[in-house]
């Protein structure tokens, strides 16, 4: 567990307010759901399939003596009845007992590891359209419609790839850049549909050492650290620590952007 406890600065930050984080069994969207209940966020966490891993989650996060909801959803599966994006939104808010403030779209489709990481790249792309994409797209959109109904001064993150914007090689990274760079796009716009309420970001991390990164092979490895002005590879927590700046007050004139949090990208010699 990796949670910052400082309440007497955290809990100005985010106090009383209700956050939604998908994708939270593990990984990135497991940091940020820690992070936000350090900052005294009020949860609901989100996994397809990772129920051991999200109950993990939840008991980090519920040391912070905060509220958290878990609901396993499988959001590939709603893709044929757009009504139920509205129905996740609508029970996230009962169970969180009124309106969302925070919502963050972290869940999204392993295709590194694994028999995925054999798929060719058209079921790659199918399954990241499916699990990355479309879901943010239709979250995203009810999430903020309710902001903005309730008048709430919502903040929305969704997240990207630093890679989609200057291109890499390969049947996976082609695919990640479909996906990633259509979610940035989509972030810029949806911004500029619910302002000024809702404030809408999109993170684009680099090389973070998730259960890929954790499990690759020297050649990654080398190259992670040798990409990055800072020689190594990022955390979960750091990016964590940027999206509770852009939701909590400190980030209240930081809207429509995507971020790179990849330590400063510097060239591999082998591209």
């Amino acid at each position: 567990m990796n949670i910052e406890t400082n309440k007497s600065t955290n809990e100005r930050l985010l106090h009383g307010k209700r956050a939604v984080v998908t994708g939270a069994g593990s990984g990135i969207g497991r940091a940020i759901a820690e992070i936000l209940a350090a900052s005294g966020a009020n949860l609901l966490i989100q996994t397809r399939g990772n129920q051991e891993g999200l109950e993990t989650t939840r008991q980090n996060a519920q040391e912070q003596g905060i509220q958290v909801e878990t609901v396993m959803a499988d959001f590939a599966s709603m893709n044929d009845d757009p009504a139920s994006y509205s129905q996740f939104v609508e029970a996230a808010e009962r169970r969180l007992e009124g309106s969302i403030d925070v919502w963050i779209n972290a869940a999204g489709a392993d295709i590194l590891t694994g028999e995925r990481s054999k798929w060719p790249m058209a079921r790659k792309l199918e399954m990241l359209w499916a699990v990355d994409v479309r879901p943010t797209v239709m979250l995203s959109r009810e999430a903020g419609r309710r902001m903005t109904e309730q008048d709430v001064d919502g903040a929305i993150v969704n997240i990207g790839w630093d890679g989609a914007a200057r291109g890499m090689a390969g049947d996976s990274a082609e695919a990640f850049a479909v996906a990633k760079g259509a979610i940035a796009s989509f972030s810029r716009s949806l911004a500029c549909s619910l302002a000024p309420h809702v404030r809408v970001n999109c993170l684009a991390p680099g090389w973070i050492k998730t259960a890929w990164g954790e499990s690759a092979d020297e050649q990654w490895q080398v190259r992670a650290s040798r990409e990055s002005l800072l020689h190594r590879w990022g955390t979960p927590e750091e990016i964590a620590r940027v999206v509770r700046f852009l939701v909590s007050p400190d980030g209240s004139f930081v809207n429509g952007q995507v971020i790179d949090v990849n330590g400063g990208f510097r060239p591999s010699v082998d591209d």
